[in-house]
């Protein structure tokens, strides 16, 4: 004898059909993109990653060597080189999280101590929130680009990296990332947080496509915003910049703060951060 369905069942097979359509859609939807953990999940995201790290010497110059922090990505194939530039705060447990997180992204990820010659005495974060703002301030601009430069060809030098680079910094990172633009004639894409530009005559010789990523509370920061896009593109010069409403200065490091504001900006921007990479360097 053949069934034939009642209308209450009928019924009840189209919600599930409309349920099992949309359920994997609306999962997609619900799942965040992977980011960096913030400053307090730093030092926890270290101790479980499955990614190869280590502790390096490189070679700047013929007086002065820099620490660094390298991540290698799970993958079969070389991979693009990425530099990670610290905050004011030094190489934290937090920069060196961001190093992993990219690295899970798929970058060779290189996090240089630029306070080596320093010779801090810090052995914490708690440390170099005390110590580093200082010697950060003394260092010497045009030495840190020659140090960058020199950690950029260690790093395109190692055999499973690509001759591809980039650069992402925060804060006095960002800043200086953007004049690392400027000052590279082979860097392949520069990614700013909360940064400021560089201004005259440093920022008339950006080469490399910058990526600006700002929070809307940062008026220190965004006001060099608008010179920095006039002048690149009166040049003709790739400048992409967001701003992320109500986000604050270092929201990804503070992802909890703002009222949410911070978490929603860093969840936009570490995706852009990833495709802007994947564009200008390859994957």
């Amino acid at each position: 004898m053949r069934f034939v369905p009642t209308r209450p069942v009928l019924i009840a097979l189209f919600a599930a059909a409309c349920t099992s359509n949309q359920t994997p859609a609306a999962t997609a939807r619900s799942v965040p993109p992977p980011l960096p953990s913030d400053a307090a999940g730093a030092p926890a995201r270290l101790t479980s990653s499955p990614r190869h790290g280590e502790w390096v010497t490189i070679r700047t110059g013929p007086a002065d060597s820099v620490r660094a922090w390298v991540v290698y990505p799970e993958r079969s194939t070389k991979a693009p080189v990425v530099l990670v530039v610290q905050e004011i705060y030094g190489l934290s447990s937090w920069i060196r999280s961001v190093a992993d997180q990219l690295a899970a992204d798929g970058f060779i990820a290189i996090a240089p101590d630029l306070l080596t010659m320093q010779n801090l005495p810090a052995t914490s974060d708690s440390a170099l929130v005390a110590l580093a703002p200082a010697a950060t301030r003394s260092l010497n601009s045009a030495d840190v680009q020659r140090q960058l430069s020199a950690i950029a060809q260690y790093g395109m030098a190692l055999p499973a990296a690509q001759q591809k680079y980039g650069i992402v910094g925060f804060c006095w990172g960002g800043g200086t990332s953007f004049r690392h633009a400027a000052h590279s004639p082979t860097l392949g894409a520069a990614v700013v947080y909360y940064g400021p530009n560089p201004g005259p005559p440093t920022i008339d010789s950006v080469r490399a496509p910058v990526l600006g990523l700002y929070g809307s509370d940062d008026a220190r920061v965004n006001s060099t915003i608008p010179p920095a896009d006039s002048a690149l593109r009166a040049r003709g010069q790739t400048y992409v910049y967001h701003i992320y409403e109500g986000a604050g200065h270092g929201f990804l490091r503070q992802q909890g703060g703002q009222n949410g504001a911070n978490l929603l900006a860093a969840q936009k921007a570490w995706p852009a951060t990833i495709d802007w990479f994947r564009k200008y360097l390859g994957s």
